[in-house]
């Protein structure tokens, strides 16, 4: 059954999106030192929360065995792929981001302006679907996502860090309006789409 939730990381981020017009610039959540706007995240497996790094803190992550895993550094990759057909994951939607786990369950999340939806996807839909599409077994467990987009004849459909995927989400949260989200929020989408680049 589909969960509607604003919690953990995507709470944060959705709250830092309202943040950013009240506060000069973020700090690093591990030293409190000032981070630019292009600063990493590191994922806090225990708590499922995004915390901001210096650059210096982040260095302390890049091998995943630091902390015996509880911080997860968020990677900077971006890919485009191919088109997919994700009918068989069961998204009722266009829009969404499927994020692999380690014990092999593959979390499916929604925009909405209520928070974010998510499920369990089914697994053996999403094994075919990364069959055919050799990047996604490459996805990084809870920090990598496989994001999609093919509403209103949108074709996106890209593996990306979880944290593209968090401020999507909070675009959607800061400019829906009313029952069918109003003017603003699919040229916001789509302007949120039309800059993703791809890196390595």
């Amino acid at each position: 059954m589909p969960d509607t939730t604003t919690s953990g990381a995507l709470a944060r981020v959705v709250r830092g999106v309202a943040q950013l017009r009240t506060r000069a610039a973020e700090q690093c959540d591990l030293c409190g030192q000032q981070v630019p706007p292009d600063h990493r995240h590191l994922l806090d497996t225990g708590s499922a929360e995004l915390m901001c790094a210096c650059r210096a803190c982040s260095v302390l992550f890049v091998e995943e065995a630091a902390s015996e895993g509880r911080y997860r550094l968020v990677p900077e990759r971006r890919v485009r792929l191919p088109k997919l057909d994700t009918t068989a994951l069961g998204v009722p939607v266009g829009l969404a981001f499927f994020v692999t786990h380690r014990d092999g369950t593959v979390t499916a999340h929604y925009p909405s302006p209520a928070g974010a939806t998510r499920w369990e996807a089914d697994v053996g839909a999403w094994r075919e679907l990364a069959a055919d599409c050799a990047p996604l077994a490459t996805l990084e467990p809870d920090v990598e996502a496989l994001l999609v987009n093919t509403a209103r004849g949108q074709e996106h459909h890209w593996i990306t860090p979880v944290d593209d995927c968090f401020r999507m989400v909070a675009v959607v949260r800061t400019h829906w309006r009313g029952l069918s989200g109003g003017g603003r929020v699919w040229p916001a989408i789509e302007e949120f789409f039309a800059e993703l680049t791809e890196r390595q």
